[in-house]
């Protein structure tokens, strides 16, 4: 996305954040994910006191686009109150993230707006995908 549509992608990710349920965190994320037709869907940390059943913005994000029926991915943007350093996904984000390929963009930013782009490939490196189940 550039121009419009990237500041509107990562407008949505900065609105998702301010949803997010963090209370034992206290670290509010947001994402907003771009589909290949267009579409944005957006989603944020949902936290629970049994911490391992929380969710990531990301997944959040990712999860709602597929119950929609949209597979096919172009960019993320992920928003954070971090200010000194960009946001960076989990582990388990980046291998949901790969499950849909490996070249689309994912925009980390600061709380000031700022951010940095990079590839799913570059998140996970030697990553194992759907097409590794066929070897």
């Amino acid at each position: 996305p550039q121009g419009e549509h990237l500041q509107l992608l990562l407008r949505r990710s900065q609105e998702a954040k301010n949803c997010a349920y963090c209370p034992y965190s206290r670290f509010p994320v947001g994402a907003a994910l771009l589909t290949a037709g267009g579409e944005i869907f957006s989603g944020c940390n949902v936290e629970n006191a049994c911490y391992n059943l929380g969710m990531c913005a990301e997944r959040t994000a990712i999860q709602k686009a597929i119950s929609e029926g949209h597979t096919s991915f172009r960019a993320m943007a992920i928003a954070s109150d971090m200010r000194d350093h960009f946001i960076m996904p989990c582990g388990a984000c980046r291998q949901v993230m790969r499950e849909f390929g490996t070249d689309w963009d994912i925009y980390l930013t600061k709380a000031d707006g700022t951010y940095i782009v990079k590839r799913v490939e570059e998140l996970l490196p030697l990553s194992f995908g759907p097409e590794d189940l066929k070897k």
